[in-house]
């Protein structure tokens, strides 16, 4: 799997600040302890990275990702019970307008860790995300 031991360091991080702080803390602060944790495994990372969407060559406005790792994954947080396949949805959405390869999304509101590793197939609009992994810490 491409960028696997990437995106492994990035939720091995995610894992230490799930086990540190467990759930039902808001998203801010989850994102604040994994930029901490990243910053300690030496990650390069840009933090609410303002990223243009646009439609017919438009700019039609933007959104910021929590995280863009490496100038290669982008990380989708999320605190919430549990996940969905909207946020699936979304966080695919994302890597196609920003011709993203790869993406987590990832979400510290559970009792155990959830992740998904999102990939974006570049030359088409066909898709795919792994299943769904949940790691219990």
């Amino acid at each position: 799997m491409k960028y696997k031991e990437l995106t492994e360091k990035i939720i091995g991080c995610a894992m230490k600040v799930h086990s540190t702080m467990g759930n039902g803390f808001q998203e801010v602060i989850y994102q604040r302890c994994l930029e901490i944790e990243m910053a300690k495994q030496g990650l390069g990372f840009i933090r609410e990275m303002d990223m243009p969407v646009y439609y017919d060559g438009i700019d039609v406005g933007g959104r910021r990702v929590d995280f863009f790792v490496e100038d290669t994954v982008m990380v989708e947080l999320k605190a919430i019970i549990n996940l969905e396949d909207v946020h699936l949805a979304q966080a695919m959405n994302y890597l196609e307008a920003y011709k993203v390869e790869i993406g987590l999304l990832i979400n510290f509101g559970s009792r155990s860790l959830q992740f998904k590793r999102v990939h974006n197939n570049l030359s088409s609009i066909n898709q795919k995300a792994d299943n769904w992994m949940e790691k219990s810490l």
